[in-house]
């Protein structure tokens, strides 16, 4: 990766985050990557290469997209990360897929006692006429969250109990909730990132994971720049 470090940390939720560890890479370094066909190279980004960029991104030319690389730590409780690592899974070796060029590792709870735990805001009503779906919120609010207090302490407090009595941490961890937080390194392309962004920033996406997704998007605006708006210009702002 590259030599120059990168200290950047967007807040998500209530006790996560998501944490730029290192990068590889800069604005330049797709359209130097296409230039290489002829030999041809920038020292400085221009309206030429901000042109060249927006041709490749318009004209799905995205080769150049994967040599910038962001490597970062996310915490994120275990429903969200589920519904991440579906990016991740299946990787293809085909150029022009979305979902190659990533590196995963996930903290394990074979070696470490979980001790953070999701707690929401509010809480959401089931959509009429979205399966997956939330939309507005439970009418009693009071009662949603003792319920989801009462049974996330039970399996927490069951959980340290078991724990203290000598049981095997792969075994006791498994009582616990989907709101137990759980933390990754994810290395990663530009081009894999654009689509994680464009599948969750989405209104159909789950409410949590949009707030990765936008959090996300404000690190990608912040460290490359030229890219993302015209990754933003070409694709997203078309989809509001």
């Amino acid at each position: 990766m590259s030599e120059k470090k990168i200290e950047y940390i967007e807040k998500v939720l209530d006790k996560g985050y998501i944490e730029v560890v290192d990068m590889l890479g800069d604005d330049l370094t797709p359209v130097n990557a296409a230039r290489v066909s002829f030999g041809g190279r920038s020292d400085k980004f221009t309206d030429k290469d901000r042109r060249l960029s927006k041709f490749l991104i318009k004209h799905k030319h995205f080769s150049p997209f994967r040599h910038q690389h962001v490597m970062m730590i996310i915490k994120a409780p275990e429903f969200v990360m589920r519904q991440w690592y579906k990016h991740v899974v299946g990787i293809e070796t085909t150029s022009d897929h979305p979902t190659k060029d990533h590196a995963w590792n996930e903290i394990s709870g074979r070696y470490v006692e979980y001790s953070d735990f999701y707690m929401p805001k509010n809480f959401r009503a089931q959509s009429d006429d979205n399966k997956q779906a939330s939309e507005g919120l439970v009418g009693d609010q009071a009662k949603a969250e003792k319920l989801w207090r009462e049974a996330q302490g039970n399996s927490i407090s069951a959980y340290e109990k078991m724990i203290d009595m000598g049981m095997a941490k792969e075994q006791a961890r498994s009582i616990l909730p989907l709101t137990v937080y759980t933390q990754v390194w994810w290395t990663a392309s530009f081009q894999s990132i654009m689509n994680f962004i464009e599948l969750r920033d989405e209104a159909t996406a789950q409410v949590e994971i949009q707030e990765y997704a936008r959090a996300l998007k404000k690190i990608m605006l912040e460290i490359f720049p030229e890219t993302t708006k015209l990754w933003q210009e070409v694709y997203w702002d078309k989809a509001e």
